[in-house]
């Protein structure tokens, strides 16, 4: 009996040193490739392009639509407008909430912070975005008295957009400042799990 008692606590104890050395090899290729993606705007520009084409609308006549495969996420365009509030829910803080998809007069998320309420829009769009969304934000800000503002695109920005946003408190957020801000959030997601549960992380 104390041979089977003896043997059971090596096999443990082994399986405790092989844990804790993968656990050293995953945090460090994670970390490894967070540095990679903090400071690689070529990657930042990949993942752009990635949520891009995880959120555009397909048309059937399409004949490079994207479809879900075993590698690619495919999700239907209105979810973009969830995954941009809970971007910003995790890298900012405050609580989000996603407006219905008709009727919401060109807001599709608000974000509640201890300054106040913002209100955000949301475009899955590969050119620069014109002044005509900024607008639309602004013209609700002033019906709801928000503080400020976001026009959220995984594409960029005209000149004249950049022009027409400043000075009214609406902050522009490009496809690399999305990917930013995701990366943010994963991170604090990632501090608050260590926080619990130290010995997993």
């Amino acid at each position: 009996m104390l041979l089977v008692e003896i043997m059971i606590a090596v096999v443990l104890v082994a399986a405790f040193i092989q844990f804790q050395r993968v656990k050293r090899q995953t945090n460090y290729k994670t970390a490894l490739l967070a540095s990679h993606i903090d400071c690689s705007e070529e990657m930042k520009r990949t993942l752009a392009m990635g949520l891009y084409l995880r959120f555009r609308k397909e048309f059937e006549e399409d004949k490079n639509s994207i479809k879900e495969n075993s590698i690619f996420i495919k999700q239907d365009p209105l979810l973009f407008e969830s995954f941009v509030a809970n971007v910003f829910e995790k890298s900012k803080g405050g609580n989000t909430w996603v407006s219905a998809p008709t009727g919401d007069f060109g807001v599709d998320f608000e974000h509640v912070t201890e300054d106040g309420k913002y209100l955000g829009q949301v475009k899955c769009y590969k050119g620069d975005l014109g002044f005509d969304c900024i607008a639309i934000i602004h013209s609700n800000m002033v019906k709801q008295g928000s503080i400020g503002g976001y026009v959220v695109t995984t594409g960029s920005f005209t000149k004249n957009a950049k022009e027409y946003a400043e000075e009214l408190n609406i902050e522009l957020i490009d496809g690399i400042k999305l990917v930013e801000l995701w990366l943010v959030g994963l991170e604090k997601a990632e501090q608050e799990l260590r926080q619990v549960l130290p010995e997993y992380v």
